[in-house]
């Protein structure tokens, strides 16, 4: 049973390999190729196959294991399989002949037969013979595979005989064939099977070979196998054919021909050679190793075969190959990579034609060695070739080998360089020629097309030379050079036209009449119509003109960084922190003064006489005065003693210089050295406060014949001094004998040691009791953005100047100037602002006098001064300054000389100061060019408070940005208050009990938000009028803003004390333009904090109320009225009767282009080319007539604004003086109020005018069709509500700031013409985009909130119960149409979200309301029932925002401080107080709106 389990060994057959052996003498050099075909077979992958094997052997080796002492070798057993499948075991034996090494002799045996015998033996045996390998194997088996024969000893099963019929070395053919023979005839007598091998056949010789294959055919049954054992050719068929001939079970053998099996074997190794190639490609490292190589490839089984058949050698030698060609190949790409660069190369050291034209190639290498920048362009290398070191593994070294220039191919680029720059050379030339010939063309104009032009230039030489791409680049050029140009002329030529634009307020949208007369105007000029191809650029930079006009910042100027506000702000911050540091050291160096030194000026000795006078009444040069010992060191000068700068040291600086003359020619010199000091001070700039040195002039006593001139030289002195800003010591009255008096010494030493005093508080680092932002004077200097001169020219007269200092710190462009004007130090403020920055100053801010600044070399700088000056009240004293290069100007150019001419004609005309200021002149910048417009100044200070307070409790005026910081002074510029008759100037805004109660509020604590069409809040502070009837009515009412919480310590008035101030104010009625009743505490109405905008339209025409809403606390309020008495004669206007000035012969102020007839024609002229049918007294109305309130639309609904500005009226008194015109036009302004009257009664359902100035098919439409079943919200919408979302939910006044409303023009536009536009794409503001969203629903036809349902909307607001309420507006948004119900409830819950950033944004529910109330609700403000009814509306829609879940998402009601206004009384007569609807004032910009309210409402201290 074992038996039958165990598998069946496969046969096992002996197979003896024999051949010719013996000496060299026998076979020849080398043997017949048994031990090779027997190689082969047993191991056949060739790094086992070892082609030489050596029969002579030492003694020690023929005694090894391996060979044993015997004559035959075991090469082992190898199983190999048939055809069949038929598996069996083969070992192989080769009988040979060693030879002695020594003797050269067979070796001795045990087996002492000739070879032929012992080669024919069946039985071999051989005790612990081992497998032999290779030669190497001997003497060192260990270190191989130890294998022994089975059992020491075999039975050979068959012969295989091999022939060898190759050429053999020192062998004849004939001899082995012999030996062959002899052989055989002794394996016959074995009768074992013997089979013929032919070996090295490879190298076969063919006579040979047939005659091996005629032995064979005489023999029976003798097959030929023709092999090749260095090929692997027909080895294994030589056994498979020897064991078929034992094996009768098998076939017969099949003996393949040689070259038919080598055909075979060699297509085999081409075939592993491609794959084993392909396998190596791979590898595209030239750095990589054939072992790194090897281990990742060993498994791959294209690696094996390939081994197999030809061995680790080839491979690694293949391998080895194409290393080599990567090498190669990466070396090939850095020559081309340098060639490349090489003209690149060139350019940077070689780019100039005249320098190389006529270089050799050597030559020009010597050049460029020279060269700064060689070592970047070329890397000389220590060793050479490049291509033979480690530079070209440098990959990130791109310099080129300076070896390689040696080549052929590096001469020849340079050749191809010089003959490119040669080319380029001429290129350029006719491309600079043909643009020359288009600037010829004088008909070519911005934006003409290259097709119109190329016709007329096609016979010039220089286009036919270049290509047509050049020609059209160099036309490309010339004509953005011409748009350019007639761009910078446009921009100009807008600015040149200033009136035109600047007769309209801050934050104004000029309207389509507007816009109409400024196309009118300018279509007249050539440089409007030069851009006539490019209207639609035209028409941008005039939108972004006027958009700055009314919008105007120092981030949106047009001149960009030249903007005169940053150029001031920069020039400041570096000039007056020098100015500060060099005062700060010069207050360290004169802290504690014991000693004075002091300089003393004089002509013909005096100063040494008044030196020796100081020092007679000194003791040891120490003088008291004022009860302190001054040391005083005296240093005398005269026209003989050297400058007084080269006296200044370090050792001596002087605090003073006392400065004396008797003269009027010592009183030129004196006058004359000052200057020059100065002058020195200024241009050198080695110590600056050499200029700041007090000067003190003394008049010396006269003697007898002299003394008539006493008068004359004290005025002259005195002049002097007050040019210089210095003190002036007069001769004491009475008679003395000396020239100088103890009291003049003692004056003139308190003077210096004031100046230092005063020199030091500027920058004492200790606090002090002066306010710096105290000036006395506030002063703006304008300069226009661009105009052709730095800004530290037209400063230098104060930077300069040793009284200048910083101002308050918050105000970068302002600087204060301390001066003596009359008799006293004064504290000018001078505030530098461009035009543009002071267009708010003047309407809302105290200025006492403007320095109005101009170029004379620019048109437009005129133009801008016109605009700015025409609209500045004649009260206030205006200094213009013509800024250019030097006095000959004025006589060689006629350009200049017209405007500086126009500037002087101007001033002339309004009674102004005129001066220049020359770049190239030190003189005409100092301080003194404004000294007598400073005086000015100051005589009209008090007449310019008093017509600014006066202006701010008649007019309603909008805010602007704070360019003055408030003082105690600023705003209560009253100190004293004249008792007589004539005296018609309000009373102080403040009360005369005590500093913590205030009676009458200021402008800022007045009722300061308002509401535009679209919900905008502004801030504003303003006065009702009381004939808000004649206006626009189509601007919602005031809204009074939410008090702060207040201080806790305010102080409460008692009634008793507030009768008593009432009485004693009304005893005086002539110091007052209004009396104010006062409301007692208890009578306050503590309902709420807001003020109800009460309807007035019906009111008597003579009856004026103006009611002030302070508020006080959290629980009271104060209302304050001001009635008015009717003035029959038409004396009223804005609400304020102007009886009292009338009556004493004085006007009200006006402004400069009245009283200038330069200015009042320009503007006049403007007016006319656009209404050329109108009649004088038509355009020009007198103001006192009562006029329209010249209304701004807001910038979200331009078509608020009015259509004829001009036709509103022009307060003029100048002209309004004729009686009878007053007459005549008052009966047209009643009749034209008859006509409006009539005309409403005929108004039907209120349609506001769309904003839009383009057609649309998108935006004005009716909501239904905007919107689908499947998409019910309007595609604009969601845009723009995932816009806003995404990007600016957490925006600072989100919905309340405006956004700029060009912006959102395009935003719609573009949404017209593409409703798939990215709102993200077009790099707009949040702001903007919520302008648009806000835009799109006030263009609706019918409101989103339908007018039908406000009625009951008002009546479920006025139910008491919270919840009842919220349940009544529930049901009644269900009656909302379905689409206006969904997109309201789309648009109500993004504002709730919107609400819920409200600590970021600052924008709660309440004030989302005021902001879309209006245009989610469209009022109509001319209707009685909407301005009485304002609050309850925009309650209602901040209800809706805060309780979001609950009205359309079923959700709880959220709890909350009461969001819904009681309702009003339903009689309005019943309330005490009504309340006059205001003016709502023009937008501001967005960083003009305060976040919060005054934290003191009350101006409490």
């Amino acid at each position: 049973m074992m038996a039958k389990n165990k598998e069946p060994r496969p046969p096992s057959y002996t197979i003896s390999v024999v051949g010719l052996s013996g000496t060299e003498k026998d076979k020849g050099n080398c043997g017949v190729g048994k031990s090779c075909l027997c190689n082969r077979f047993v191991r056949s992958k060739a790094d086992e196959y070892y082609p030489e094997h050596t029969s002579v052997l030492s003694t020690i080796d023929f005694g090894g294991r391996v060979v044993n002492n015997d004559h035959f070798l075991y090469w082992g057993d190898i199983i190999l399989n048939g055809e069949d499948g038929v598996e069996c075991k083969i070992h192989v034996i080769e009988q040979t002949e060693f030879i002695d090494d020594q003797t050269f002799l067979p070796h001795r045996s045990t087996n002492l037969q000739p070879y032929i015998k012992r080669a024919a033996a069946s039985k071999l045996q051989s005790a612990e013979k081992l497998m032999y390998i290779c030669t190497d194997q001997l003497g060192l088996e260990q270190d191989f595979e130890q294998k022994q024969m089975p059992e020491g000893k075999l039975n050979v099963d068959g012969f295989l005989l091999c022939i060898d019929v190759s050429q053999g070395c020192n062998r004849k053919f004939d001899d082995q064939l012999k030996f062959v023979n002899n052989l055989f005839v002794q394996l016959s007598k074995s009768k074992k099977p013997v089979i013929i091998a032919a070996t090295k056949c490879d190298e076969c010789v063919d006579h040979y070979l047939r005659e091996v294959q005629a032995f064979a055919s005489n023999k029976k049954n003798l097959l030929v196998v023709e092999t090749s054992a260095r090929f692997n050719v027909n080895i294994e068929t030589c056994f498979t054919a020897l064991v078929q001939m034992l094996d009768k079970t098998r076939g017969k053998p099949k003996i393949i021909p040689y070259l038919d099996a080598y055909k075979t074997q060699r297509q085999l190794v081409v075939t592993a050679t491609d794959k084993f190639e392909k396998l190596v490609q791979t590898v595209r490292d030239y750095h990589a190793t054939w072992k790194t190589v090897s281990n990742k490839l060993k498994n791959h089984p294209d690696y094996e075969e390939y081994i197999n058949l030809e061995g680790t050698r080839k491979a690694r030698n293949t391998f080895s190959k194409h290393i080599e060609q990567l090498k190669q190949e990466h070396i090939r790409k850095r020559r081309e990579e340098y060639i490349n660069t090489l003209p690149r190369a060139f350019n940077t050291l070689l780019p100039n034609l005249e320098e190389i034209e006529h270089l050799n190639w050597s030559e020009a290498l010597k050049l460029m060695e020279k060269r700064a920048d060689f070592q970047l362009c070329f890397v000389v290398l220590e060793k050479t070739p490049w291509d033979e070191t480690d530079h070209i593994d440098k990959i990130n070294d791109r310099r080129i080998p300076f070896d390689l220039l040696s080549t052929l191919e590096a001469e020849k680029v340079y050749q191809n360089h010089v003959q490119h720059l040669i080319s380029e050379k001429r290129r350029v030339e006719m491309k600079e020629k043909f643009k020359k010939t288009l600037e010829k063309i004088q008909f070519i104009s911005p934006g003409q097309p290259w097709e119109e032009v190329m016709c007329f230039v096609m016979e010039d030489e220089a286009f036919k030379y270049i290509t047509e791409a050049d020609s059209k680049e160099v036309y490309s050029r010339h004509q953005r050079e011409i748009v350019e140009k007639a761009k910078e002329e446009f921009q100009e030529m807008l600015f040149e036209h200033s009136e035109l634009f600047y007769d309209l307020d801050l934050n104004a949208t000029p309207s389509s009449d507007k816009m109409s007369e400024i196309h009118t105007v300018l279509s007249e000029e050539p440089r409007y119509k030069a851009l006539q191809k490019l209207a639609p650029d035209r028409e941008s930079l005039l939108l972004k003109h006027i958009g700055f006009v009314y919008h105007p910042t120092k981030e949106t100027c047009l001149s960009g960084q030249n903007c005169t506000d940053i150029k001031v702000e920069q020039l400041l911050a570096s000039s007056l922190l020098q100015l500060d540091h060099g005062r700060l050291r010069l207050y360290h160096d004169s802290t504690n003064i014991d000693k004075v030194n002091l300089f003393i000026l004089g002509k013909d000795g005096l100063a040494q006489e008044l030196a020796n006078e100081i020092r007679t009444q000194s003791t040891d040069d120490e003088y008291a005065l004022d009860g302190k010992i001054y040391e005083l060191d005296l240093r005398p000068f005269d026209a003989k003693s050297p400058y007084l700068s080269q006296l200044w040291t370090a050792a001596f600086k002087p605090h003073g210089c006392f400065c004396v003359f008797n003269s009027i020619e010592s009183l030129n010199f004196i006058g004359e050295l000052i200057g020059k000091i100065r002058t020195e001070a200024s241009q050198i700039r080695k110590d600056k406060y050499m200029a700041s040195l007090p000067f003190t002039l003394i008049l010396a006593n006269q003697r007898d014949s002299i003394s008539k001139n006493l008068p004359i030289l004290r005025h002259q002195g005195q002049q002097l001094a007050n040019k210089l800003q210095c003190p002036f010591v007069d001769v004491p009255a009475g008679t003395y004998p000396r020239k100088f008096n103890e009291t003049q010494i003692k004056q003139a030493l308190r003077g210096v040691l004031e100046s230092v005093k005063h020199n030091l508080d500027v920058v004492s680092p200790v606090p002090t009791n002066k306010d710096v932002s105290e000036a006395d004077l506030r002063i703006v200097m304008c300069a226009m953005c661009g105009d052709p001169f730095s800004v530290d020219l037209i400063l230098s007269p104060f930077l300069d100047s040793h009284s200048c200092s910083a101002a308050q710190a918050g105000q970068n462009n302002s600087l204060m100037l301390d001066k003596i004007i009359g008799e006293k130090r004064r504290r000018i403020q001078i505030t530098i602002l461009s035009y543009h920055s002071s267009i708010g100053v003047r309407k809302d801010e105290l200025v006492h006098g403007y320095i109005l600044v101009y170029s004379a070399k620019r048109k437009a700088s005129m133009g801008m001064l016109r605009a700015f000056l025409s609209e500045v009240q004649d009260t206030i004293p205006v200094q213009l300054v013509a800024v250019t290069d030097s006095q000959a100007d004025f006589f060689e150019n006629e350009a200049i000389k017209e405007l500086m001419t126009e500037g002087e004609h101007i001033a002339t005309e309004i009674t102004a100061k005129f001066t220049a200021l020359y770049s190239l002149s030190q003189y005409h910048r100092q301080t003194e060019v404004f000294t007598l417009f400073f005086s000015d100044v100051l005589e009209k200070k008090n007449m310019i408070e008093n017509s600014y307070l006066s202006d701010n409790t008649r007019e309603s005026t909008h805010q602007s940005e704070d360019v003055f910081l408030p003082s105690p002074r600023d705003c209560f510029p009253y100190n004293n208050y004249p008792d007589s008759d004539d005296d018609t100037e309000a009373p102080p805004p403040y009360s005369p009990i005590g500093d913590d109660v205030q009676l009458l509020p200021t402008p800022s604590d007045r009722s300061r938000y308002r509401l535009d069409l679209e919900g905008n809040e502004y801030p504003i502070h303003s006065t009702p009028n009381c004939h808000d009837h004649e206006r626009n009515h189509k601007v919602p009412p005031p809204i009074k803003p939410k008090p702060v919480v207040p201080k806790t310590n305010v102080k409460k008035l008692d009634p008793n004390l507030l009768k008593t101030i009432e009485a004693g104010i009304g005893k005086n009625p002539r110091k007052q333009t209004s009396r104010v009743p006062l409301a007692h505490p208890e009578d306050m109405d503590p309902s709420d904090n807001y003020a109800e905008p009460i309807d007035t339209i019906f009111k008597q025409k003579g009856c004026s109320d103006e009611i002030y809403v302070v508020p006080d606390d959290s629980q009271n309020r104060i209302k304050i009225r001001n009635s008015f008495v009717n003035n029959t004669q038409g004396d009223e206007e804005n609400g304020f009767s102007d009886r009292t000035s009338k009556s004493h012969g004085e006007r009200r102020p006006s402004k400069y282009k009245y009283k200038s007839k330069t200015l009042f024609s320009k503007a006049k002229s403007y007016y006319r080319r656009t209404h050329s049918d109108a009649s004088d007294d038509e355009a020009f109305t007198t103001s006192k007539t009562k006029r329209k309130g010249r209304h701004r639309g807001s910038e979200e609904d331009p078509l608020l604004s009015p259509v004829e500005t001009w036709k509103g009226g022009i307060d003029n008194p100048a002209i309004t003086s004729d009686q009878e015109l007053d007459d005549k036009k008052m009966k047209k302004k009643i009749h034209k109020v008859k006509e409006d009257k009539k005309q409403k009664k005929k108004t039907k359902n209120f349609n506001p005018p769309t904003r839009r100035n383009w057609e649309s098919n998108y935006f004005g439409m009716p909501l239904q069709d905007l919107v689908t079943a499947e998409k019910p919200i309007p595609l604009f919408v969601e845009k723009c509500v995932e816009f806003i979302e995404d990007t600016g939910l957490c925006t600072e006044g989100l919905y309340r700031v405006s956004g700029n409303k060009t912006d959102q023009d395009n935003i719609q536009k573009q949404f017209d013409q593409d409703h798939n536009i990215s709102l993200l794409s077009m790099e707009v503001t949040v702001n903007a985009v919520a302008g648009a969203l806000k835009a799109f629903f006030a263009d609706l036809p019918d409101p989103l909130i339908p007018y039908s349902l406000h009625p009951e909307l008002l009546e479920a607001a006025k139910i008491p119960d919270k919840t009842e309420r919220l349940h009544a507006l529930k049901e009644i948004v269900k009656k909302f149409h379905p689409v206006n119900y969904d997109v309201f409830r789309y648009i109500i819950t993004h504002l709730n979200r919107v609400s819920q950033q409200n600590k970021i944004n600052l924008m709660t529910a309440d004030n989302l309301s005021i902001c879309f109330w209006p245009t989610l609700m469209r009022p109509d403000f001319e209707k009685r029932e909407f301005l009485s009814t304002t609050k309850i509306h925009q309650s209602v829609v901040e209800t809706f925002i805060q309780q979001c879940q609950f009205f359309f998402y079923n959700g709880e009601i959220v709890e909350m401080t009461n969001t819904v206004a009681p309702p009003p009384p339903s009689n309005p007569g019943q309330l005490v107080e009504p309340m006059v609807p205001l003016q709502l004032p023009p937008p501001l910009q967005p960083q003009l709106i305060q976040p919060q309210l005054q934290t003191d409402p009350l101006g409490i201290i």
